[in-house]
């Protein structure tokens, strides 16, 4: 198969809004109790500590691809956070909403007709854009997959009113 940058990009763009195979971490997210979000089951993380990895390991795909000045966080303390026993819904929502704009930057990106997605990152050590777009579409999909796992193990899974 013949696929244009086109073709490329709206595949792209379409795996990194998600839906198609899985659901999006919006959906993973909706209807989630609030008393929830912190739980955390012995050995496992919290839908917290995996929202907030997401935010975390997308923004650093994002900046690393566009930024050659810029440092990523260390791993793995840098990109998994401590599980906080007062998360406030100022933090919930700043943590998803910084997710949801960094995720538009990554579309935005995948979009861009500047950019030949399969073309070296400049700075990257042999990475493509391809590459940094599809690792944070695949990141997002599996630890959206455990979200879902936690919410199927409380009994809260599917949330009610869902259209799936």
């Amino acid at each position: 198969m013949n696929l244009t940058q086109n073709g490329l990009r709206q595949a792209v763009v379409a795996l990194l809004e998600g839906g198609g195979a899985h659901v999006t971490l919006p959906d993973a997210l909706s209807g989630l109790a609030p008393e929830w979000r912190t739980h955390r089951p012995p050995g496992l993380h919290s839908v917290w500590q995996l929202v907030e990895h997401l935010r975390i390991v997308q923004e650093d795909l994002l900046r690393y691809t566009l930024d050659e000045a810029w440092v990523s966080p260390s791993w793995p303390d840098g990109t998994w956070p401590e599980n906080p026993s007062d998360l406030s819904d100022a933090l919930w929502a700043a943590s998803v909403a910084a997710y949801r704009r960094d995720l538009d930057e990554l579309v935005a990106l995948a979009q861009n007709p500047a950019y030949t997605l399969t073309d070296e990152i400049p700075h990257g050590e042999g990475r493509t854009y391809l590459r940094q777009l599809l690792l944070a579409a695949d990141h997002a999909a599996y630890h959206t997959g455990q979200i879902v796992s936690l919410r199927c193990s409380w009994g809260d899974w599917p949330p009610q009113g869902a259209p799936f």
